[in-house]
């Protein structure tokens, strides 16, 4: 494939982490790329993907507000897309009362608002050429009433539950969207939420290749969704038969500040 050919796939949250991953599944397949964050080793992640042979460009950009928005799709210029890969999100640990409002409002910008500017604006497009392959980062998490969690595991339920319409209003137009729904996964996502005293924080996580490579092998066959990992799908599976008090109060044990193993 030459340059003259080859795709751009656009993914999101792409420093580290799942995002980063899913951009090596990109690059290994043979996609341009357009990657994008708001912290982390952007610049260096770049440079190792084109170590692959492929083009990169970067935007650093806060995807939580409409200019970091609109700054990515100026970037995106009149290229026709291929890919998207929204994995951009934020989590926020401890109970609703204590934490700041501010962060409360950044976390469902990012992970709703923000998400779905990028995709009215991407999806369109798609739809216009007649073909585009979408993956969004959901969560198992949207499955369940997230006790310490609220904001965040109530941002994923939203996510979930959006992908599977969106994709349905998209029947026949040549654009599929799949929703990645992981578990817990070793990156900075539990650190930054302020989680490391907490049972889910501290215990076992999957790997974001692992994770990043289902997703991206479900999006490239037109999967409705993909839940990463066993124990995960059990989990997914259960969350559908048990009552809502109880899941709550089952979360409550993994995301409660002090919970941590020892």
């Amino acid at each position: 494939m030459n340059d003259t050919t080859r795709s751009l796939a656009i993914v999101t949250g792409a420093s580290s982490g799942i995002g980063r991953e899913l951009a090596f599944e990109c690059a290994r397949n043979g996609f341009d790329l357009l990657i994008a964050a708001d912290q982390g080793p952007l610049e260096e992640t770049a440079d190792a993907l084109r170590d692959l042979g492929v083009s990169v460009s970067t935007v650093t950009a806060d995807l939580a507000t409409p200019a970091g928005v609109a700054l990515l799709i100026e970037r995106i210029g009149e290229q026709p897309v291929d890919l998207l890969l929204a994995n951009a999100g934020h989590g926020l640990g401890r109970a609703f009362l204590d934490q700041e409002f501010a962060d409360i409002r950044h976390v469902i910008n990012t992970n709703i608002t923000g998400t779905l500017d990028l995709l009215h604006h991407v999806a369109r497009r798609m739809r216009s050429q007649g073909r585009g392959r979408i993956l969004v980062t959901g969560s198992i998490a949207g499955r369940m009433p997230g006790s310490f969690q609220a904001v965040y595991n109530g941002t994923k339920a939203f996510i979930d539950s959006f992908c599977f319409a969106l994709r349905d209003e998209l029947k026949d137009s040549g654009v599929t969207v799949t929703c990645l729904m992981p578990g817990p996964t070793d990156t900075e996502f539990f650190e930054r939420a302020d989680m490391m005293d907490t049972d889910v924080g501290t215990g076992p996580k999957a790997s974001p290749a692992d994770v990043a490579k289902a997703g991206f092998d479900a999006m490239m066959d037109g999967e409705s969704d993909v839940v990463a990992g066993w124990k995960n799908k059990l989990q997914a599976l259960m969350a559908n038969i048990t009552p809502d008090e109880l899941l709550a109060r089952r979360h409550r044990k993994m995301a409660e500040p002090g919970s941590a193993r020892h």
